[in-house]
């Protein structure tokens, strides 16, 4: 597989016999592996007990890494880092050491409420200095995973400055240190589909949406550039988060919902991509461990795309669920709307400013559909967890929290 558009890290690998491998971007899938990903779900639903802790069946066995001594996790205060050390704190005592990479103090705090054994380390991924000294506490060997970025920033320049510029700090850091990285990527540097019918597939050519989608288009070419030079690295490709340890965005869009304000664009026939976040942690393991795949990008995601009326749905069942009434309405507008707030928006990033609300009201038009085959076949990647069920939790979560929805 190619590593994006970049076209580097191109390895060959030899899939189970019994898949048979396809670029899913607008094409069938085999039948073969359509009855292999039904009889994959139907194991899943029958085993619906097993843990989260537990990587689920794959469609094939894989071959893995021998286990690191250590484990070095950036952006371990966010949203997939604590997701990703509350499931290694939760594994064996002789599991490896973690380092968990913060940017403050506070953040530190968060971090060992979560995962009491890991070894916090307060490091930038802008400040060079402090990610030579943090990566020197890693010892023997150590696996990466880069969770760091910023995607609603408080200033434009942010973007560049810590998704690209950033990850090539983090890259100079790891170059001599490091067996095995695990770059957090977005669907942002591929846009969004022509149409409600289309997926982005495996070897999707890049077209950014804006600037955050740049600034990680900037980041993966950077990746390509240090496998080129020699480093064993992976991208993963998540879109739309959703789950425990959510922030404050995620919290308003489950209150915007309940209050019925949510704005849903004509049909609401656009398809989204989601990814719960504890299978969100499966695949970045399984691409932690997975041998013979350097060079390599997948699509994380839940097993199929939903369509927004469908997600808004599933957000308030899972709210009623939880005790919490929730007005019967729909705010529905015209396609015009998002069209135009996209329009404002490109007009404000060209200008350098940013706006978190017309952003997200602009690219709600669209729909943003991945095909997550390829994970399957090298990986063995399986989603266990659904939208229903994992907004159901979601919401629990916040409850627990005592956040106001």
């Amino acid at each position: 597989m190619h590593l994006g558009a970049a076209g580097v890290g191109i390895v060959e690998i030899t899939p189970c016999e019994h898949v048979h491998p396809t670029d899913p971007g607008r094409q069938h899938t085999p039948d073969q592996l359509v009855q292999l990903a039904r009889l994959i779900a139907r194991l899943v639903h029958v085993r619906g007990i097993v843990p989260v802790g537990v990587l689920a069946p794959s469609l094939c066995a894989v071959d893995t890494l021998a286990p690191p001594d250590t484990i070095v996790v950036t952006g371990a205060a966010g949203w997939l880092g604590r997701a990703l050390l509350d499931r290694l704190d939760a594994a064996s005592p002789d599991h490896p050491l973690v380092v968990a990479l913060v940017r403050t103090a506070d953040e530190a705090a968060t971090v060992a409420a979560v995962a009491p054994r890991a070894h916090v380390e307060v490091a930038d991924v802008t400040d060079p200095d402090t990610l030579a000294g943090a990566m020197s506490s890693a010892s023997g060997v150590t696996d990466l995973v880069h969770t760091a970025g910023v995607i609603h920033p408080t200033r434009f320049a942010e973007f560049d400055a810590v998704n690209h510029q950033g990850t090539r700090n983090l890259l100079t850091a790891a170059a001599s240190g490091v067996r095995r990285l695990v770059h957090v990527s977005s669907n942002s540097p591929f846009g969004t589909n022509p149409t409600p019918r289309d997926t982005f597939g495996e070897h999707e050519p890049y077209h950014p949406y804006l600037g955050y989608g740049r600034s990680k288009m900037a980041a993966e070419s950077a990746v390509a550039e240090a496998v080129e030079a020699g480093l064993d690295a992976v991208i993963v490709r998540p879109p739309w988060f959703y789950g425990p340890f959510q922030p404050v965005r995620q919290t308003t869009f489950f209150s915007m919902v309940r209050a019925g304000r949510f704005p849903v664009f004509g049909a609401g026939d656009q398809r989204r991509s989601m990814v719960y976040v504890h299978n969100l942690v499966d695949g970045v393991l399984a691409a932690l461990h997975t041998a013979g795949i350097a060079g390599r990008a997948y699509w994380i995601a839940d097993e199929h795309p939903y369509a927004v009326t469908e997600i808004v749905g599933a957000v308030r069942e899972a709210l009623e669920a939880n005790g919490l009434d929730c007005r019967d309405r729909t705010l529905r507008l015209p396609v015009v709307v998002a069209r135009t707030a996209e329009r404002v928006d490109r007009l404000l990033q060209a200008r350098g400013r940013y706006q978190q609300q017309v952003h997200v009201l602009g690219e709600m038009g669209h729909s943003i559909a991945v095909d997550i085959a390829a994970a399957r076949r090298d990986l063995g990647y399986a989603p266990r967890v659904a939208l229903a069920e994992g907004m159901r939790t979601s919401v629990a979560w916040c409850l627990e929290q005592g956040y106001e929805l």
